[in-house]
């Protein structure tokens, strides 16, 4: 079986969800088959498993991204896996997968921001209706998702003919020396307590909502929020919550980011809507506690060991983050959060694309 892996949605710097989920993917898939990487830039290699082959071909966002079938029927694969829904399959010669990671933007329209103006404009005409994501989920042959969450809704919405499998998604593996910390964590105990967040400043975030939860906590706790920020954000956040300790890391390397879950009181996110949550997976692989919105994603993911609140009332949030003071709480909330991430793996995934490939007429 000759595997094509449509990596052209790893960047080329920093990896965002699907570049991980890609780049990951990939890696662990190698192990198992032989794999052959389509690229649209040669510097995706950077942060792709050296010494696989690659054929280089259009970007995802160019035009002739209807017809990419085309260009790809030349290099004569037997299945092409790609991360997303919108690779073209008209005239294909091949077995084609294609994947849905969640339905946010049928409800939160904004496209993300490095897309080109053209492309923007197209994303929110895509997302006025259900008839094109049905009409280029028709055109493969499978349909993967990383959650159950979003096979369930594109089994409500009636989106595909074809059969939908879950390869879940997962999260970076931590330093070994992070690892060795994170089963033997105690409750931080100097005050003020940290906590979390990790996440774009977006409206379907909810970030509001922890902001003014913050004076309900006291001066005992400060917020972290870790991720790139306006001025104008900044700013409009702090005047929510006037003398709330807000910590604006303004970005963070994984790095810091894994040490500042380690010294967390707990991860927290109060999103509306998410597509898997993998900062919850990151934070409980590193014995940190999750407060979470009280979703369905977050259900899955969380399981048992997240504690979960109303995301429209920050009350509930700060009823959440304080049920976490007591130190037994505090623990048992950590070890279970260690059990729940083991689940969401790498390798785990990878075996369940490659049986899900073979498995394909």
């Amino acid at each position: 079986m000759r595997v094509l892996f449509d990596c052209r949605y790893v960047r080329t710097g920093r990896h965002d969800g699907i570049s991980r989920y890609s780049a990951e993917l990939v890696r662990e898939l190698a192990k198992l088959t032989p794999v052959e990487l389509l690229i649209s830039d040669e510097a995706q290699l950077a942060n792709l498993p050296a010494g696989l082959p690659w054929h280089l071909i259009g970007s995802q966002t160019g035009p002739g991204e209807p017809w990419r079938a085309r260009e790809v029927n030349r290099l004569h694969p037997d299945v092409v896996f790609t991360p997303m829904q919108t690779m073209g399959s008209r005239g294909r010669k091949y077995k084609l997968v294609l994947t849905v990671h969640d339905l946010i933007y049928y409800v939160h329209r904004t496209p993300p921001r490095t897309m080109p103006w053209y492309v923007k404009i197209a994303w929110r005409l895509y997302h006025l209706a259900w008839w094109p994501q049905r009409m280029l989920l028709n055109g493969g042959d499978a349909v993967v998702s990383v959650s159950q969450t979003t096979a369930d809704l594109i089994a409500e919405h009636h989106l595909t003919r074809r059969p939908v499998f879950i390869v879940p998604n997962a999260a970076p593996e931590p330093s070994a020396g992070a690892l060795a910390q994170a089963s033997a964590r105690t409750p931080p105990v100097d005050a003020p307590l940290r906590l979390v967040h990790m996440g774009q400043f977006v409206p379907y975030k909810n970030i509001d909502a922890l902001v003014r939860a913050m004076p309900l906590l006291g001066r005992g706790y400060e917020l972290h929020l870790m991720s790139p920020v306006t001025a104008a954000e900044r700013t409009r956040l702090a005047d929510l919550a006037p003398g709330a300790a807000l910590v604006f890391h303004d970005g963070a390397s994984d790095a810091d980011y894994e040490a500042a879950l380690l010294g967390a009181h707990a991860l927290v996110t109060t999103s509306w809507d998410e597509g898997f949550g993998i900062p919850v997976i990151e934070a409980m692989r590193l014995g940190t506690p999750v407060v979470a919105s009280d979703i369905a994603i977050f259900r899955e993911v969380g399981g048992e060991a997240a504690a979960f609140v109303d995301p429209a009332s920050p009350a509930d949030v700060a009823r959440g983050i304080r049920s976490l003071e007591s130190p037994d709480a505090w623990i048992a909330a950590s070890r279970a959060g260690l059990v729940q991430a083991a689940a969401f793996n790498w390798a785990a995934s990878a075996r369940a694309l490659f049986e899900m490939l073979q498995s394909l007429d």
